[in-house]
């Protein structure tokens, strides 16, 4: 179907030198902390980054952290072995109980993030320490009941818990390395990536299609800039590590809102939702550079304008979003890619490889599509 905008609401604009006279008591823009306040952006960065060291809940970085503990063992097995059958022997007991108590930690650690969260740093080391120690001696047990292993008179036991608090260390070490490089270093690092999500020149447009609109259409002036409030309000506030992918399809509306007030005719919107994609997680703000790079390429160049489309829909437990424009017959200046590599960053990071942003052009038409586990 074709987007028809936001439902209009009527109302006196400010106006210049009379802000806080004409504004409505009581009525607040509640905006969040903004990311270039100091002591919220050390906040927030410590929270981002302690959110992604207990994420330990995706199936590939489990398994990324199984075969590494395999790994050590197998090479542990072949140091201690007299033969080649001693080796498989060792390897393969040390495989189960290595597979059994990372397996376990990873569970363990995974449905008591909110609670580790509470702690010191401290005590959540020494928990998730402790937690490694449990789950080894907890994997081993099984091996000395059926006497493939034995307890080598409570010496060996103590080797298994410490091994255990060792893979524990080093697996938490990766994490917290893993998420620190998820967060933007500085407040610099922050301004390139908002820069990178509204640019300027969308500000400029937007304001003087606004003023524009001031005497002609007050009302449809004043929808402008609640879009256009919104948006940056998204892009300044302290969000989480991820949204819901309904509430960036919302945004994208009020993005495209302003772009079509701008174009009128020029620009034609289709929107083709399934609402069961609408759980999926996604980085705040990752869909609105997609839908501008398909204005500004698809339609700005082309004297004619252009169509733009928006589907999503729910596959095999991932949600498949789709935004796809019309190509002009005279391209658009080329691109950097700094959005996509931006956008897709930004995916890996937050669901590691079971995301994806691919891009393709397919006749008269440019597509990107991105790929979301439910």
């Amino acid at each position: 179907m074709k987007d028809a905008g936001p439902d209009s609401t009527s109302g006196d604009s400010p106006r210049d030198g009379v802000w806080h006279d004409t504004w409505p008591a009581g009525r607040s823009l509640g905006f969040a902390p903004s990311r270039f306040e100091r002591l919220a952006d050390e906040r927030a960065r410590d929270e981002a980054r302690l959110a992604s060291a207990f994420d330990v809940c995706h199936p590939a970085l489990a398994l990324r952290a199984g075969l590494l503990v395999l790994a050590v063992l197998a090479v542990v097995s072949l140091a201690q072995a007299d033969s080649a059958t001693d080796w498989l022997a060792r390897a393969a007991a040390s495989a189960f109980a290595g597979a059994s108590g990372t397996l376990a930690w990873l569970v363990l650690v995974c449905s008591s993030k909110r609670l580790l969260a509470r702690l010191s740093p401290g005590a959540r080391a020494g928990t998730v320490l402790l937690a490694g120690a449990v789950c080894a001696l907890a994997a081993w047990a099984p091996l000395v009941a059926i006497g493939v292993a034995d307890t080598a008179g409570g010496l060996r036991l103590a080797g298994i818990a410490l091994a255990g608090a060792g893979f524990a260390a080093l697996l938490w070490l990766w994490l917290d390395l893993r998420a620190r490089s998820a967060v933007p270093a500085d407040a610099s690092a922050r301004l390139v990536e908002l820069q990178s999500r509204i640019r300027p020149h969308f500000l400029f447009n937007a304001l003087n299609t606004a003023l524009a609109l001031v005497q002609v259409d007050p009302a449809r002036a004043e929808r402008v800039l609640e879009d256009l409030a919104e948006l940056f309000r998204v892009a300044l506030a302290e969000v989480g590590d991820s949204v819901a992918l309904v509430e960036e399809i919302e945004l994208a509306r009020a993005y495209l809102a302003i772009e079509q007030a701008r174009y009128g005719e020029r620009i034609a919107v289709e929107w083709e939702l399934d609402a069961g994609a609408g759980h999926a997680r996604v980085p705040p703000l990752v869909l609105q550079p997609l839908v501008e790079n398909a204005v500004r390429h698809g339609v700005e160049p082309a004297a004619e304008g252009g169509r733009i489309r928006i589907t999503t829909a729910q596959r095999r437990g991932q949600a498949v979003v789709t935004v796809s424009n019309t190509v002009a017959d005279r391209p658009s200046a080329p691109g950097h890619g700094i959005a996509l590599d931006n956008v897709r960053e930004r995916l890996h990071l937050l669901h590691d490889v079971a995301a994806d942003l691919e891009v393709w052009r397919e006749g008269r038409e440019y597509h990107a599509r991105i790929v979301l586990p439910l």
